[in-house]
């Protein structure tokens, strides 16, 4: 799903600079304006998306290390039958 949002991050990004030229071009400062808003939300979903993917890689750790800390109690256990 990150890389969704980066993809859509992206595009917004895009879609926002081109407004904003357009806007500038035109002398039109409402849409520079949108194009810059949409340029900065592209920019945040960019970034959920990077938020995503680390939060995803630290459960995806603490379960690996929680499951390894489960099985050495097993050992240990299982040696003082």
């Amino acid at each position: 799903m990150a890389f969704e949002d980066d993809v859509k991050g992206k595009v917004d990004q895009a879609s926002g600079k081109a407004k904003e030229v357009a806007g500038v071009v035109s002398d039109d400062e409402k849409l520079e304006a949108e194009g810059k808003a949409q340029g900065v939300a592209g920019k945040a979903r960019g970034a959920f998306g990077d938020a995503k993917d680390k939060a995803e890689e630290a459960a995806k750790n603490a379960k690996e290390k929680t499951e390894d800390a489960v099985d050495n109690l097993k050992s240990k256990f299982d040696k003082e039958k």
